[in-house]
């Protein structure tokens, strides 16, 4: 199963992927039971565009360094615990989103990542139960002003801007995601890829480190970590996200 978000020029809805179609259903698949109208939308319609399918309710967390190669990249040990970081709901944006380079870097990374979205209240949850706490899964672009990271020693600038969290293209709930393959192209051509299977920290283990510093919401976003070959973007640039099994998030990059 597939849930999209998506509009046609009026409210957001929710919709079931299945093969080219939308399938609408009523209400917000986290609150309430998934239940079809009846109306079936083209995915290929002129008017659809598809949004960011989860707009966090509180906050997203990141985790910095949850792979060892990306953390040797950029010169760093792993660190014993899992690095946590937030971003606003409001880095949040959706497929073919741009990307809009802040005015204040000049060196602007993406990153791509599994994305856990959260499906209950959860918090002190043991990571042997943490999983029944997850709605699904989606991909992520945790877009990085790199120079200003080095710069500062919080990194709330420079993960945490507006457009700073892509997210989508649509959540897959249900899925094994122990291994499975996470890349990033620009301009057609691969920067990263790595095996979730990579991973520091497990899903099952970011879910539980987390909500013993948080209490995560339904709807919050857990940002899994990137692999190596991360590299800076500039205007004119398209960026490809994809995680296995679930998509491709793809998002143009502008400066303005």
């Amino acid at each position: 199963m597939r849930i999209a978000r998506f509009t046609t020029g009026g409210d957001p809805r929710f919709a079931l992927v299945e093969d080219n179609t939308l399938v609408v259903i009523s209400g917000d698949p986290l609150y309430m039971p998934v239940q079809p109208t009846g109306e079936r939308v083209p995915l290929d319609r002129d008017d659809l565009r598809l949004l960011a399918p989860v707009i966090p309710r509180s906050k997203v967390v990141g985790v910095g360094r949850n792979y060892a190669d990306h953390a040797r990249e950029m010169g760093n040990e792993v660190p014993a615990t899992p690095m946590l970081f937030l971003k606003p709901n409001t880095a949040v944006i959706g497929p073919d989103d741009p990307i809009v380079l802040p005015t204040w870097s000049e060196e602007v990374h993406v990153e791509a990542e599994l994305a856990v979205v959260i499906g209950k209240v959860t918090r002190n949850v043991p990571a042997e139960r943490a999983l029944v706490h997850v709605y699904g899964f989606t991909v992520a672009n945790d877009v990085t002003a790199r120079d200003v990271q080095r710069a500062e020693q919080l990194w709330t600038r420079a993960k945490g801007f507006d457009g700073s969290c892509p997210l989508g293209p649509w959540i897959v709930p249900g899925l094994d995601v122990d291994d499975l393959r996470v890349t990033a192209r620009v301009n057609g051509a691969t920067r990263q890829d790595g095996r979730t299977s990579d991973m520091v920290h497990g899903v099952a283990e970011l879910v539980a480190f987390a909500s013993e510093v948080f209490t995560l919401l339904p709807g919050d976003v857990i940002l899994t970590g990137t692999p190596a070959g991360v590299g800076e973007v500039v205007h004119g640039d398209v960026v490809e996200c994809e995680v296995e099994d679930i998509g491709v998030l793809r998002n143009p990059v502008i400066r303005r």
